[in-house]
């Protein structure tokens, strides 16, 4: 109940000092921090920010050990946000990483302190619009990706689609085939709702979407993109009609699961390019 009042509390402030509040609230132990540690401030942090560094290290391990990715391989980071996946990767990755993220300082940050250590490492800010983190930018239903078509091996969307609305994600869906290689990985995470999953939701008071939609559901309509939650079916259907079979699938803890690994909290997809 706590959990769920701050966080309306966190939707009614206007997306700029939706950043500046985490900066305000975590001034004092960022001021204490070592300056030798490889990772944001606490303050900065707008992915991940409970676990930031346990997560990343989950999420190149989840990678790598199910021989999604190689160590040669060229890796596309959607949504790159602070540089939660980019951070470990560089203990790991020999080959080409492009990240971009519409959060500037997140882009700054991982500009200053990763690509300056690590030249494969690349970062690129773009503005689009999305109500949870940006009050202008372009439409993201009809961005595209900055990047040569048919050309990486891996990419990976952790908490993007939970904070897209369908066209946005059906734009996504397309984009990242376009910039994969054929028979490229992609690994993305989504609160996908089926059967199962809604009767989980409607037992399990801590994390709801209320507002049903045709093809997705919100949290909150005040600011649609803060958490939102997808049909299986129109999941399953992008992936078909934008050249992707969904290979493997890991079920997430949102809706009340109690079996699910430490790192899926989101439902996880694992996608290849067929075509």
């Amino acid at each position: 109940m706590i959990k769920d009042m701050l966080r309306k509390i966190y939707y009614l402030l206007p997306a700029r000092l939706r950043l500046l509040s985490r900066r305000i609230l975590f001034l004092l132990p960022d001021l204490l921090r070592s300056k030798r540690e490889f990772f944001p401030p606490r303050g900065m942090i707008y992915t991940g920010a409970s676990n930031f560094e346990r997560q990343g290290n989950e999420w190149v391990d989840f990678f790598t050990e199910n021989h999604l990715l190689k160590e040669q391989s060229s890796v596309l980071d959607i949504g790159s946000g602070i540089g939660r996946i980019a951070i470990p990767l560089t203990k790991y990755l020999k080959g080409e990483y492009q990240g971009f993220d519409a959060v500037r300082q997140g882009v700054d940050w991982c500009s200053e302190h990763i690509s300056a250590r690590f030249p494969n490492f690349h970062f690129r800010h773009v503005e689009l619009f999305n109500d949870l983190y940006t009050s202008s930018g372009m439409d993201a239903s009809v961005f595209a990706f900055p990047c040569d078509p048919d050309h990486f091996d891996f990419a990976c969307a952790i908490s993007v689609f939970t904070h897209l609305l369908p066209g946005e994600t059906a734009n996504y869906f397309a984009q990242t085939q376009r910039a994969l290689k054929a028979g490229g990985t992609f690994v993305a995470t989504f609160y996908l709702l089926d059967p199962e999953s809604l009767e989980g939701m409607n037992r399990h008071s801590g994390f709801r979407f209320p507002y049903m939609r045709v093809e997705h559901a919100l949290m909150d309509q005040g600011v649609q993109s803060a958490n939102v939650a997808y049909r299986r079916e129109f999941v399953e259907r992008l992936a078909e009609e934008s050249g992707f079979r969904i290979e493997k699938e890991v079920k997430g803890s949102w809706c009340g699961r109690k079996n699910a690994p430490d790192i899926a909290f989101q439902d996880i997809l694992v996608l290849r390019k067929i075509r």
